[in-house]
């Protein structure tokens, strides 16, 4: 049988067998070295994408969260006595921070698209630096409420903007672990904060100022300090829709979440100090800030390897949970309490990477991502208003009914994020089932080929 007639059976001779062999090793052997290529190249892009963003984002996020809360170790040295103001209007001027600070927040991001982050980022810095400069300066307490106020327009377009800002450099798998390393930042600030208000205090009334002022002067100069580094240094740039049930659902969740957070945060000095820890009770507060802040990157580093985000919450968020039932029911066991702070912070602080990267993972476009990760923390950080009024001295140190508030709140968000995580499953079934080829082209997350990140 000639060559030809083999070929034409469907036969190939030794011959041709060893050519047909050896061309597909040579185009596999080319294939894996490309990717090999592609693969280091894409590495090292992301090295020098994080050397040059994270570390300045970080700071921000830090001087964003030590401005904010060391109004908590400022009452420690006498802020109330000092001001003249009794606690329930310390209580007011904690939650005037927070309207100005959600009304900023969907604007901001707007102004994000036309102004660079270099720019509007260094400019919102300086501004709250310069107002935490001024509370260190004030005498009465309608100075202190409104610069509060100040304070939250100033801070409110930083996080939604950074976030929105992160998501168009690194791709979804990418995501929650940069938020998971700028959302550490807010965990070390605790920490930061009690060392460095300890330390500031020894400075005493040096200057004519007393130790609560030197707190907010010497961390807003600070912040002024940053500002103008993120301005140097934070690159220019790189390279529509309403908001779906994705939105509402995970920032009912982030709502019960930053309740926690924000009331964890600023009353955690005055908690320790309860249970029996007075001159130490920042350094105190340290450690369990030092250990929510390991637990969030660990947690944040095995979401973008699973490429999970709401399942990962509904496994970190009952460690909360626990935490905050038990601290509210045991009235006298200080040592008891001092270690459910441990599970508090671990379990609040390390939900917050996958909440903020799953809305951002599944919203497709400009606009709507602008709009929907902007419009969750407007909403998220109303648990701001709410946390400042949870933990007032008249309760004691026991603090059962703050503590039972944020509890229901966390139980509420897990059973949010499960309703999310179903329906996220619901649209990739949908949308294998050919519901969703209408929208073929759309470019957003209607596409038939984009896929919820569960």
């Amino acid at each position: 049988m000639s060559t030809a007639q083999a070929s034409e059976k469907g036969d190939v001779s030794p011959v041709g067998a060893r050519h047909v062999s050896n061309d597909l090793e040579s185009t596999h052997a080319a294939a894996s070295e490309e990717l090999r290529n592609d693969s280091t190249t894409t590495k090292r892009l992301l090295r020098k994408l994080d050397l040059r963003i994270l570390p300045v984002l970080i700071l921000l996020v830090l001087c964003s969260f030590l401005d904010r809360t060391n109004v908590g170790n400022a009452k420690l040295y006498h802020l109330e006595a000092d001001l003249g103001m009794t606690n329930r209007q310390y209580s007011q001027g904690l939650a005037a921070f927070y309207p100005l600070y959600i009304a900023a927040e969907v604007p901001s991001n707007l102004v994000l698209k036309c102004v660079t982050p270099q720019i509007w980022m260094a400019l919102l810095t300086f501004a709250w630096g310069v107002v935490c400069i001024c509370l260190g300066l004030i005498h009465n307490f309608p100075q202190f409420i409104g610069l509060r106020a100040i304070l939250g327009l100033a801070e409110g377009g930083l996080f939604p903007g950074m976030v929105l800002y992160l998501s168009t450099i690194y791709t979804r798998a990418e995501l929650a672990l940069r938020i998971g390393v700028l959302y550490t930042a807010t965990s070390l600030s605790g920490a930061f904060g009690g060392l460095l208000a300890r330390v500031l205090a020894e400075i005493g009334t040096r200057g004519g100022l007393s130790s609560w002022r030197w707190i907010f002067v010497i961390e807003g100069l600070f912040t002024v300090v940053v500002a103008a580094v993120t301005f140097l240094v934070l690159p220019k740039n790189i390279a529509s829709g309403y908001p779906s049930p994705q939105t509402w659902l995970t920032a009912g969740a982030y709502f019960g979440l930053l309740s926690a957070i924000y009331s964890f945060g600023l009353f955690l000095p005055t908690i320790i100090a309860g249970l029996g820890y007075t001159a130490e009770a920042q350094l105190w507060s340290v450690i369990p800030y030092a250990v929510a802040a390991c637990t969030t990157l660990a947690v944040a580093f095995v979401s973008d390897r699973l490429k999970l985000r709401g399942t990962v919450m509904l496994g970190t968020m009952p460690v909360a949970i626990v935490g905050y039932a038990v601290i509210a029911n045991v009235p006298n066991y200080p040592r008891v309490k001092y270690g459910m702070t441990f599970l508090m912070a671990t379990g609040i602080y390390s939900s917050v990477p996958p909440v903020l990267a799953w809305l951002s993972n599944n919203s497709a476009g400009h606009y709507k991502g602008a709009t929907a990760a902007a419009l969750q923390l407007a909403v998220a950080n109303c648990g701001g208003i709410l946390s400042v009024f949870l933990y007032p001295d008249a309760d004691g140190t026991l603090f059962h009914r703050g503590h039972s508030v944020v509890l229901g709140l966390l139980i509420g968000g897990w059973f949010l994020i499960l309703a999310n995580v179903l329906y996220c499953a619901k649209i990739n079934s949908d949308k294998a089932d050919g519901k969703y080829d209408k929208y073929t082209g759309q470019g957003d997350d209607r596409e038939p080929d984009f896929r919820m990140v569960m």
